[in-house]
Parts: C-alpha cells; structure tokens; sequence
C-alpha cells in the first residue's frame, strides 16, 4: 500500500506569490481532502501526463477545476479543462517551512 504521504517540487511561476520554483512540499494522497480554496497537487484528464500543483476552484463534471495563483500564466484548466486531484498540500519543508492557504 503506498504510503499517505509524498512529496512534490514546484517548478515554474504558475503559483507565484504563493509558492515559488524550487519550493518542496509534503502533500497528503487522496481527492477527498480537496476543497475550493486548497492548494492540490492533480492530473489534467486531456495531459495525464503532467502532475502540477495548482488551487483548486471548484468541483465540475466529476473532476475538479484547478488554477494558479499567477493570472498571467494559464497553464491551468483554462488551457486544459478538468483535473483529478491525487492529494492536498499540507506544508511547504523546503527552503522555508511554512503552512499554505
């Protein structure tokens, strides 16, 4: 059984100021923590081959529909629709520790 727990490095700007490229977070597994409003880490259905870290804003034709923090980047659901959430970011450990919102 895999663990509850993984971790996950940012890169890129699409969550900036939140969190940054290089940025290292502990994320726990399961959809059911996913709430409008929580930083998640997720699967877009058209690119299943791309985890990201994005917010999620709202839950839409069984999936959810997540966005970045940085307006000016859409590498989001506005590029490619819904995503399956596969956890919820629980705290950034690296290089500062720190709780999200």
């Amino acid at each position: 059984m895999p663990s509850p727990l993984f971790a996950v490095l940012v890169r890129g700007p699409s969550m900036a100021p939140t969190l940054r490229s290089g940025d290292a977070l502990l994320v726990r597994r399961g959809a059911r923590h996913a709430r409008p409003g929580r930083i998640v880490v997720a699967r877009f259905r058209s690119r299943p081959d791309l985890l990201v870290v994005k917010r999620a804003v709202r839950e839409q034709d069984g999936g959810w529909w997540i966005e970045g923090d940085n307006s000016l980047v859409e590498d989001d659901s506005r590029a490619y629709g819904v995503a399956d959430v596969i956890g919820r970011v629980l705290i950034r450990y690296y290089p500062r520790l720190g709780r999200l919102r």
